[in-house]
């Protein structure tokens, strides 16, 4: 970049705008020429008020032809504008920042509102919608006369673009026109040099304009040809990059790290398969193919494994593990939660034992004796596979020859505790279970490094689950159903998202609701209680009850999310379920249809506008959980879709989008990991630039890639 110069000495950037750019992360021109639009106003795409529909989401210019600040009661307020272009009127609400948007918002300026369309009546509206000035009103349009006015520019048919902008930058002036105007004014006083980093073969292989041009059309987009060549050009170059770092740090780790290389299949392997009740899905079949070249390439494994819920991702980390004892290695297998692994421990022992391979669980509950004696084994090799939650990664825990780790749910551990693990042997093979299916081009984006097997395909004989959402008048309807399903033999699972009351969120608390259904709904039934505050040897004790049929119905929390495995339950009952996101549903969803009966998931709900409408109906349509993570990408983003942890990975991309920019991701792939192929080190010359560009820019940006 030309210059790294403060930005004080632009023309309408004092010292106290410029500390609140700084804090934004605006400390120089060239952090402001990074400071990318998040989206432009071009008059061809905009909607006329009469032509919006129910659900769409579009953008609409018009006038503010009327606001009023409506109190609703219980300090609760909310502000209301209705928007006219001449052909309807639009209402738009606030419900929050209702102090800000009714000081902030003035009759007869023009607006840019961008939102998702609901009707009420007859009159559209949006809730909480984007929302920029374009000039107007008794504010005199936010610096007109400086230059060329927003709603001059748009009614010359100018694309215009729109800068993101903090509630700081907003009090002191500075939203998107006056962004605009001070972007403008740099590159008119500090006109943009960049050195081209990627060589020509790059350019002309994928069809890239350069970087400076790139920069202009930005910013300054001639049309919007122009600014789409532009907008390729920087998200090719930044996913080309941060898939360069997925390069090279699996080449370097396969270059330094000698992992114990599996040599042969051998009498437990063949066993474990004459054993099989059922036949292997051919998914199932070619992630263990997958598995098996990587333990025996003398390269170390990294593999994350995704299946849908009940899709068999055990039975192939069942496979890895017989391979790990035909070679003469012990397995590790973690799980988050100690009924998690108990049942894991149930489940490999019954498989492994008729076949002499000996599984010991290790948890934090052990009696002091028994768990002295079953790390001595660990120790001097007697036991084969040690099966447990965090507790394994405890210094006291040694292996005489650990070479294979598995992590289930891995996203429920934090890097360190997955770390702990690995660091128990040198250079384990390990290998990552997850049964949160999540998209291909956001694998390829967070676990850029990683190989990936997926189960995309159900055993055999399952069931699909039938889904149906309730509303609170039908539950009476709802649970004479599931008396007959508990009268002819079945169980049923009632989940609640709290376990006491809250002042921010009007739900019914699990414990309040169990007595109700214990002694007034279902009092001639058998009810037990378990949520997260409970004991872990209490928690066991009421799981073990429902496992083995002295109960009827368990109510609960999201504790029974993951892991509990009971065939004879058939019935899952969701309250409250707009309170739940996609996933969580699905997961929920997941602890029925398990064994030979049909099954039936019900999510009651109060509440049908907007996206909890959209989740709901969206678990109503499909069983299969791949499809659902798309629709919940699209629902809610890369970042907030994969929690706080591991959205800073997403969160080190400016331009590129994770959830529409698929097709690029796969080219910027191909083409990182085929320079690296050829140039493990980037260190022939006609890679400096790259090289050093990458070092400079890049590197320190996507190192949160590590959470990966």
């Amino acid at each position: 970049m030309s210059s790294f110069s403060s930005l004080q000495g632009i023309r309408g950037v004092g010292q106290k705008r410029a500390a609140i750019l700084a804090d934004a992360g605006i400390r120089s021109v060239a952090d402001l020429y990074d400071w990318f639009p998040r989206r432009y106003l071009d008059r061809t795409t905009i909607k006329k008020i009469a032509t919006l529909h129910e659900g769409e989401t579009v953008t609409v210019v018009g006038t503010v032809t009327g606001t009023r600040l409506e109190n609703g009661g219980r300090g609760r307020s909310r502000f209301k504008v209705q928007v006219s272009d001449g052909s309807g009127v639009l209402e738009l609400t606030w419900f929050r920042g209702v102090h800000y948007f009714s000081k902030a918002i003035t009759n007869g300026e023009m607006v840019a509102v961008y939102g998702r369309i609901s009707y009420f009546g007859r009159m559209p509206g949006m809730q909480h919608p984007d929302y920029d000035r374009l000039g107007g009103g008794s504010s005199g349009g936010d610096g007109a006369g400086e230059d060329q006015r927003d709603d001059e520019l748009y009614k010359t048919g100018a694309i215009i673009p729109i800068y993101p902008t903090t509630e700081a930058m907003k009090q002191a002036g500075l939203n998107s026109a006056a962004l605009r105007r001070i972007v403008y004014q740099a590159f008119h006083d500090q006109p943009l040099r960049m050195t081209e980093y990627l060589g020509r073969e790059h350019l002309e292989s994928f069809g890239l304009i350069s970087i400076g041009e790139a920069y202009r059309q930005l910013h300054f987009p001639d049309s919007a040809e122009k600014l789409e060549q532009a907008r390729y050009r920087m998200k090719w170059s930044e996913l080309f990059f941060a898939q360069l770092y997925f390069a090279l740090r699996r080449t370097g780790e396969q270059r330094c790290r000698n992992p114990v290389r599996f040599e042969h299949s051998g009498a437990m392997t063949a066993s474990l398969h004459e054993h099989l009740p059922f036949t292997m899905t051919g998914a199932q079949k070619q992630a263990v193919r997958e598995i098996y070249h990587d333990l025996r390439s003398g390269r170390q494994m990294n593999r994350l494994l995704q299946g849908d819920v009940g899709s068999g991702k055990t039975l192939v980390a069942q496979f890895a593990m017989t391979l790990a004892v035909d070679n003469g290695v012990q397995s590790a297998f973690m799980a988050p939660t100690e009924i998690l692994a108990f049942q894991h421990y149930i489940g490999l022992k019954q498989a492994f034992e008729p076949l002499g391979i000996r599984v010991a669980l290790i948890t934090g509950k052990l009696p002091v004796k028994e768990k002295r004696a079953r790390l001595a084994g660990l120790e001097n090799g007697e036991i084969d596979i040690a099966v447990g939650t965090h507790a394994i990664i405890e210094a006291g825990v040694r292996f005489r020859r650990l070479g294979l780790v598995i992590i289930d749910e891995q996203h429920r551990f934090g890097v360190m505790q997955r770390k702990a693990l690995q660091d128990k042997a040198e250079n384990p093979h390990v290998l990552l279970m997850t049964a949160t299916p999540i998209p291909r081009t956001l694998t390829m984006g967070i676990y850029g490094d990683l190989d990936v097997s997926i189960i995309a395909e159900m055993p055999a004989g399952r069931k699909p689950i039938k889904t149906t959402v309730c509303r609170e008048e039908e539950k009476p309807e709802l649970y004479r159903q599931l008396r007959r399903e508990i009268e002819a033999g079945r169980q049923a699972y009632i989940v609640y998202p709290l376990v006491e009351e809250s002042e921010k969120m009007d739900l019914k608390a699990a414990t309040e609701s169990y007595e109700l259904m214990k002694g007034d709904v279902f009092p001639e039934l058998r009810l037990g209680l378990i949520h997260g505050q409970l004991p872990a040897a209490e928690k066991e004790s009421v799981m073990e009850a429902f496992r083995s049929g002295q109960l009827d119905i368990l109510v609960g929390t999201t504790v029974i999310e993951v892991g509990v495995d009971v065939p004879n339950a058939t019935i899952m009952v969701i309250e409250h379920a707009e309170r739940f996101g996609i996933s969580q549903l699905h997961q929920l969803r997941g602890r029925v249809g398990r064994g030979e009966h049909r099954s039936s998931c019900f999510l009651v709900s109060s509440q049908f506008a907007g996206d909890a409408r959209e989740r709901l109906e969206a678990l109503e349509s499909t069983n299969d959980g791949f499809r659902l993570s798309e629709i919940d990408l699209h629902l809610r983003g890369a970042g907030n879709m994969l929690g706080r942890e591991q959205s800073g990975t997403v969160s080190g991309l400016k331009i590129a989008d994770l959830l529409t920019d698929g097709e690029i991701m796969r080219s910027a792939r191909a083409a990182a990991f085929d320079l690296v192929r050829r140039d493990e080190t980037l260190s022939q010359p006609c890679h400096a630039m790259i090289r050093e560009y990458y070092q400079k820019h890049f590197r320190k940006r996507i190192s949160l890639a590590e959470v990966g």
